[in-house]
């Protein structure tokens, strides 16, 4: 057996790999030969960023890694921007990519697609970098990226293969089993410690991050028995079950859930960087956490990260919770549910003018598709999404205005999705800016026959940079851009398009849809405006 033909085994066998995302390239043949006769399910995007967002996608909805197979130099280059959303994000996505042969690495011979370090150029926006060198090594390395993304803060783990060690020959190792791994427990001092402060709490309030996705019912109890207010970041959505009477959403950058935050005599953050994508998106620094604040995390040193923390306990969110909850045998009364209340009363989502234009765009979609996953691109529909929807389970929602923040990621992302989950429906929510840069992979939709519901935002521009500009005395320059025909160039790729002005054609459109393919739905804003306005 070949190094690569062991890789693509591994992958399958060892490690339940079932989808992989990459453009073949002269450097990556020898690859495809391990894909021959395997039911792995090779996807073809028409960009390297398109394959790193799909991965990503792919593993939000799923919760296992996403994987891509990339090109020497400028395939690497192009997944960067990718890799980076994942490792703001700690998404586990693992790129396997070649490399120059070994005996012209770092000589700068102008070998086709060299860099003077590949390594060196993407390890800043990897958990880590491997050059294997040795093909019998390949088990060893591939047991340790898969560990980062079981047993670590996950995030995306680059291995680069030379061109010269893909037909190399390997011997049979017990090795390429794959380890039993454990994630880390707290400690139960500090877990104790822990109980005996929120057993004391007056005013408790929970943050539940993304971390802990993978135990929606051990975050449910938990927040029951401690009938605490409880914030649920964006990547977090769903969590606690739709309109469950203790969750906040993901409002913690709004007032009356500032003032709850300031107001908690206990916090307990859970999963969460405490980041200002999250707590302050409004980047005017009022988040604040004058209590006493416990902290569980993966990772140690994000424990004394964003805000000063009380008790800090490294271990993994979901095995946190649990054993934390066995402290908790009955719930302890403090008027969680009223309090609650009274924040989401006082916040009036559902009629606050700055949401006005979303609210039948999020009520229509939720009518006709209840369960779908929202994948949402960096636009005015999913600025508003972040604080609007309410999810009936995690992985349902998730976009690219947290952390990294790029543009052109919900599209491709929405395709993984859809790949991962092909029992849900998924909806594509972007920008008629944003979209432009991967709209390419609608070809990719349609080759796929994924039925991804394409919801395009038109408004003419980058709307958002232009209040930027308004807002600080800057005249407009850049942000009025030419808009193509997105009908025209979506029936070009063989996707059908309709345009829509108003929420009730929008509910005509999602009627009518068929389910073998995409469907783009342009929404004209000014119009969408109008109509909203004129329904008040």
């Amino acid at each position: 057996m070949t190094c690569a033909e062991l890789l693509i085994k591994m992958l399958r066998d060892t490690y339940g790999v079932r989808a992989l995302f990459g453009i073949p390239g002269v450097h990556t043949v020898e690859l495809y030969r391990g894909l021959e006769g395997s039911d792995v399910q090779h996807v073809t995007p028409r960009h390297e960023q398109g394959a790193g967002f799909m991965a990503d996608g792919y593993a939000r909805a799923s919760g296992q890694p996403g994987v891509c197979l990339i090109i020497t130099g400028p395939g690497m280059t192009n997944i960067a921007t990718a890799m980076g959303q994942a490792l703001a994000d700690s998404i586990p996505m693992l790129v396997i990519s070649s490399v120059n042969r070994r005996d012209t690495l770092g000589l700068g011979q102008g070998r086709l697609h060299e860099l003077p370090s590949q390594q060196q150029v993407i390890s800043g926006v990897a958990r880590f970098s491997h050059t294997l060198l040795d093909a019998n090594t390949l088990p060893e390395v591939l047991a340790r990226a898969f560990a980062v993304f079981n047993g670590a803060r996950p995030g995306p783990v680059h291995i680069e293969i030379p061109i010269d060690l893909f037909n190399a020959p390997v011997k049979a190792s017990a090795s390429w089993r794959a380890p039993t791994l454990y994630r880390a427990a707290p400690d139960p001092e500090g877990l104790a410690e822990a109980a005996r402060l929120l057993h004391a709490a007056k005013q408790p309030l929970v943050l539940l991050g993304g971390g802990c996705v993978s135990a929606p019912e051990a975050a449910r109890a938990l927040v029951a028995k401690l009938d605490a207010p409880t914030v649920t970041t964006i990547n977090a959505k769903g969590l606690l079950g739709r309109d469950h009477p203790l969750d906040l959403g993901a409002n913690a950058a709004l007032p009356a859930v500032r003032e709850l935050a300031a107001n908690a005599d206990v916090i307990l953050a859970v999963g969460t960087e405490l980041g200002e994508t999250d707590y302050d998106v409004v980047f005017d620094g009022g988040f604040h956490l004058n209590g006493t604040l416990i902290r569980i995390d993966l990772d140690l040193e994000q424990l004394v990260r964003n805000q000063r923390v009380t008790l800090g306990l490294v271990g993994d969110a979901g095995r946190s919770l649990e054993l934390l909850l066995a402290h908790f045998p009955d719930t302890v009364q403090r008027r969680g549910v009223e309090r609650t209340a009274a924040v989401l009363s006082a916040l009036n989502l559902q009629n606050d003018p700055a949401f006005s234009d979303f609210v039948p765009l999020y009520n229509t979609l939720a009518e006709h598709l209840p369960e779908a996953i929202l994948v949402g691109d960096s636009t005015a529909p999913v600025y508003a999404g972040n604080h609007l929807v309410s999810q009936p389970a995690p992985r349902r929602y998730f976009n690219a205005s947290t952390g990294y923040g790029t543009l052109g990621y919900g599209l491709p992302a929405a395709l993984g999705a859809q790949l991962a989950r092909a029992d849900l429906p998924v909806v594509a929510l972007v920008g008629d800016g944003g979209v432009m840069f991967t709209l390419s992979e609608i070809a990719t939709a349609v080759e796929e026959r994924l039925p991804v519901v394409i919801v395009l935002w038109h408004n003419a521009g980058y709307e958002e940079i232009r209040r930027y500009m308004d807002a600080n005395g800057v005249a407009r320059l850049g942000v009025d851009i030419q808009a193509p025909n997105f009908l025209t160039l979506a029936e070009g790729f063989g996707c059908p398009g309709v345009l829509v002005e108003s929420p009730a054609e929008l509910s005509e459109a999602l009627a009518n849809r068929e389910t073998n393919g995409p469907l783009l739905i342009e929404i004209d804003a000014a119009a969408w405006q109008r109509a909203c306005a004129h329904s008040d």
